[in-house]
């Protein structure tokens, strides 16, 4: 039997932010003879108004677009010669095989890269700081392609067992990767927000991809860090989604669970389970 997948996602304001700068994005083309696939993002926009919530805006719209031809999007806006643009530059970027799904993101993730600084560099005066952090995962069948810039998070869950597929790149992460200081104080350290690698802030960005085998009854769980920072216990985290009565309830309480423990920032949260038989 094909292997289904189901998706929720749900976006929060939070208690303290003005605006949402978070972006998310879930979709599942199932297929009746073949394994579904799908397409799983969350995005963090930095630098504020204008700034951060078009640069999260922009970066998964870029990647939509370019793996239209995996998820059946297309772009009303989009023409037959973006499809040329993009088929040349898969072919003309070292290091890419066009065939190769894993290749195929980091490809993806490269324009949205170009597409948050071309954004910026058009609108110097009002986004001249934008930037975003971004996670996503591309699932067919059993098999998730996963990249990753920034702080946003993939997570597995399996048999109650959150595990953390990604590595953020923040200066906080690096200190406890050096031994200076513990992983409990990532949540207190006065410089936890800072991160070194983001969409937007160079003219190259480089791409952490993981593979990760599903199996039937496996959770994807992608969030920003207002979810991960507000919700610190990886066992709440994995009862919620466990205990819910479905996907969308499970992003509900994840959010107000987020907002509850002080809802400093947006939130951005994006469920996907691999279906049992």
């Amino acid at each position: 039997m094909p292997i289904q997948l189901q998706a929720a996602g749900l976006t929060d304001r939070g208690r303290r932010r003005e605006e949402n700068e978070d972006t998310i994005y879930h979709k599942i083309v199932p297929d009746s003879d073949e394994d579904a696939t799908g397409l799983f993002i969350v995005a963090d926009g930095i630098g504020g108004r204008l700034a951060g919530e078009a640069a999260s805006y922009w970066a998964v719209e870029t990647i939509k677009t370019s793996l239209s031809d995996l998820i059946g999007y297309r772009d009303p806006r989009a023409t037959h010669q973006f499809d040329r643009e993009e088929l040349l530059y898969l072919h003309n970027t070292p290091g890419i095989d066009p065939d190769n799904l894993q290749d195929r993101i980091v490809a993806a993730v490269r324009r949205a890269n170009d597409a948050v600084r071309g954004y910026a560099h058009h609108l110097p005066n009002e986004a001249r700081d934008a930037g975003s952090t971004l996670s996503m995962a591309l699932v067919r069948g059993l098999q998730a392609y996963v990249a990753n810039v920034g702080d946003s998070r993939t997570y597995l869950l399996r048999e109650g067992h959150l595990g953390q597929i990604t590595v953020d790149h923040s200066l906080v992460q690096k200190l406890i990767d050096e031994g200076s200081v513990q992983p409990a104080q990532r949540y207190t350290h006065p410089q936890r927000n800072v991160i070194y690698r983001s969409l937007g802030a160079t003219d190259g960005v480089e791409v952490d991809t993981y593979t990760v085998r599903l199996t039937p009854g496996d959770f994807l769980l992608l969030c920003s860090d207002g979810l991960w920072e507000m919700v610190q216990s990886p066992a709440e985290i994995a009862a919620i989604i466990q205990n819910s009565p479905s996907l969308e309830r499970a992003c509900q309480e994840l959010v107000a669970a987020a907002n509850a423990a002080g809802g400093e920032d947006n939130i951005g949260v994006v469920i996907a389970r691999v279906l049992d038989d």
